[in-house]
């Protein structure tokens, strides 16, 4: 699929930063670079632009107020060096939140997401309309996995491997895919191989988190936005 997309941001370095890292994937096409929210705004207004990349901290208009002031907003992606913002931009459900500098990794990462919300989130994993369970395709079987009880999932090559309280299992499809269909308010991602269920901490230990008995490592990249939504700074 092609995702048109638009940067926004105020410092010329970091649009060009944004602009590299859209060439290193073939599906996004640039259709504006913008420098503030309401040069962003008429282009928005006036083509179709499935995801939107912006600053927040902007003269005039800043990347939250931007996207508030859209009738029907794009997939947003927050790049900005302010931590505190986080909150308020996953209430305007905003796809990822990266923290400058982030790496080309963690552009991907986020890029998914946005992808896998365009796509309606086809694939092995079905969400319900109640959102407190999914259903998940492993060997021949279904299984419905509540919310509740899912610990995290670790990705492994092409499969991600769930733990639930009761079982574990592995279901053929990328993680990113199996990211975007969990709620953000339950679950984050940690490391670029576990995405956790907040509520199955057991406890914090400098890069480590315990679930049950397993240790899960933060990653470098992961660990501010982790803390950040766990409300710790």
């Amino acid at each position: 699929m092609m995702i048109k997309c638009l940067i926004l941001d105020d410092e010329p370095i970091a649009r060009q930063i944004l602009e590299t890292y859209c060439g290193y994937l073939p599906e996004l096409t640039i259709v504006a670079s913008c420098q503030n929210a309401l040069e962003a705004k008429q282009i928005v207004e006036h083509e179709h632009v499935d995801l939107i990349f912006t600053d927040i901290n902007m003269p005039v208009l800043n990347g939250l107020a931007f996207i508030k002031t859209l009738q029907q907003a794009p997939q947003v992606i927050f790049t900005t060096a302010y931590k505190e913002f986080a909150h308020e931009a996953f209430d305007i459900s905003a796809c990822d939140y990266l923290l400058k500098p982030f790496s080309v990794e963690r552009f991907i990462i986020a890029v998914d997401k946005a992808k896998q919300k365009l796509t309606k989130g086809t694939g092995n994993v079905q969400l319900p309309a109640t959102e407190s369970f999914i259903y998940v395709r492993s060997e021949g079987k279904i299984f419905k996995v509540d919310f509740e009880i899912l610990q995290y999932a670790e990705a492994s090559g092409n499969y991600v491997k769930v733990v639930t309280d009761n079982e574990t299992f592995t279901t053929s499809m990328t993680f990113a895919s199996f990211e975007a269909l969990l709620p953000k308010s339950k679950f984050c991602r940690v490391h670029r191989s576990f995405i956790i269920n907040k509520s199955k901490i057991r406890v914090i230990e400098g890069n480590r988190i315990v679930i049950g008995e397993k240790e899960i490592p933060i990653g470098s990249n992961y660990r501010d936005q982790f803390l950040l939504e766990i409300g710790v700074k």
